[in-house]
């Protein structure tokens, strides 16, 4: 489903209107029994969709440094494949393409390579759409579509390193064992750039937190592109193919995608070039106290987590008047490449009544989480100042 340079931006929103159509009706087909079972035991979650199941963390669970597996958000196109896919004995991972000697592993043969585990942020590119005004389609994901987790498995490098890169490859093919329910609606097929591939922090993980991976977050092996929005980290991961180019197909070429430029709502799809989404961009989020809260007088902890992809985080400021001032968090907990630092900051209020607290990040390179996310026709990449409103009581 590639599009050729000469087809018009009108054509490709009519595609993508279709395409929503297409889900639209696919979710009132599709069979009860396709819905995960383990949905109701993935613990304090949001739910954004039922079919298939997308749902998202409270904020208030990310006091903690790791988000633990159950309370991790979860997000699917077409919800996890049949188990027989992706049971251990008949699961195998293919390598091929633009490769001197293609592959076909199990999963104890992953197991045979240098095992790593790596810190990382895993985040939907959607995180914080519902924010973006005026509205987009799509899951509206509020903040929690987002997590910090412990990834173990083998290098992808190790792995290509064994099939023998071609010379002629740049572009890495990468396809999950989940299908759409329905023949009009496209594989999820995405590739990433053989940079990204044969960087050594990027994984074939098997493990999240210490124990298996789990089935809704892609049992067995899930790619994870530390820095990189998760639309990279495909999950249940069956193919890895080589190539020239970038992947083709509606998910590469059409959705996943940002304007190079920023541009103005109602104006159409923008008279400029569209990028894959890849790194994430700084941002941070306020855990505690909630949205809502009724305060005491007293002296208040403020804490939440921020993050900036491949860039370290050099800062959090925290406001108490809506953003007219602001001043330094502290960090505390670990320091770690790709994941978020956890922050707080102590806040006496001087009198009673409704308070906007607000926190933004600024990463080493200088950028700074702006007020509001620049608006795109997707609503990806929100990373405007995090507030939550808060009432002191006498």
């Amino acid at each position: 489903m590639s599009e050729a340079p000469s087809t018009s931006r009108r054509t490709l929103l009519q595609r993508a209107l279709q395409s929503i159509a297409g889900w639209a009706v696919w979710s009132r087909v599709r069979p009860a029994a396709a819905e995960p079972a383990s949905a109701p035991e993935t613990g304090p979650l949001t739910t954004r969709v039922t079919r298939p199941y997308d749902a998202e963390t409270p904020v208030r669970e990310f006091t903690s440094y790791l988000t633990p597996n159950h309370r991790f958000f979860v997000r699917s196109h077409f919800g996890p494949p049949a188990p027989e896919l992706i049971a251990e004995a008949n699961w195998r991972l293919r390598v091929g393409g633009l490769v001197a000697q293609p592959q076909e592993l199990t999963l104890a043969d992953l197991r045979r390579f240098e095992r790593v585990t790596v810190t990382a942020v895993v985040q939907c590119s959607g995180n914080g759409r519902a924010f973006h005004r005026p509205k987009v389609p799509g899951v509206q994901w509020a903040r929690g579509a987002v997590g910090n987790a412990q990834w173990t498995g083998a290098r992808l490098r190790d792995v290509l390193a064994a099939a023998g890169v071609r010379d002629q490859a740049k572009h890495v093919q990468l396809q999950g064992a989940d299908r759409p329910a329905v023949s009009s609606v496209p594989w999820f097929t995405r590739s990433i750039p053989l940079e990204k591939a044969l960087h050594p922090d990027t994984l074939l993980a098997y493990e999240m937190n210490g124990r298996p991976l789990p089935l809704l977050h892609g049992a067995p092996l899930r790619v994870i592109t530390p820095g990189w929005m998760a639309d990279s980290c495909m999950k249940w991961l069956t193919d890895i193919t080589l190539q020239k180019d970038e992947a083709k197909g509606y998910y590469m070429q059409t959705a996943y995608r940002v304007p190079v430029t920023a541009i103005q709502p109602h104006s159409g799809l923008p008279g400029t070039s569209m990028v894959p989404v890849e790194g994430m961009v700084v941002k941070s989020l306020i855990a505690a106290p909630e949205d809502g809260a009724s305060l005491g007088q007293g002296p208040v902890t403020v804490q939440g987590v921020a993050w900036s992809g491949e860039v370290p985080v050099a800062k959090v400021e925290v406001s108490f008047d809506g953003g007219r001032t602001w001043e330094p968090a502290r960090f505390v907990g670990d320091d770690e490449p790709y994941a978020w630092r956890q922050w707080q900051a102590l806040w006496k209020p001087a009198s009673s009544g409704s308070v906007t607290i607000c926190c933004r990040a600024i990463d080493a390179n200088g950028q700074a989480q702006p007020e509001t996310a620049p608006w795109n026709p997707s609503g990806f990449l929100w990373n405007g100042w995090d507030r939550v409103t808060v009432t002191v009581r006498a």
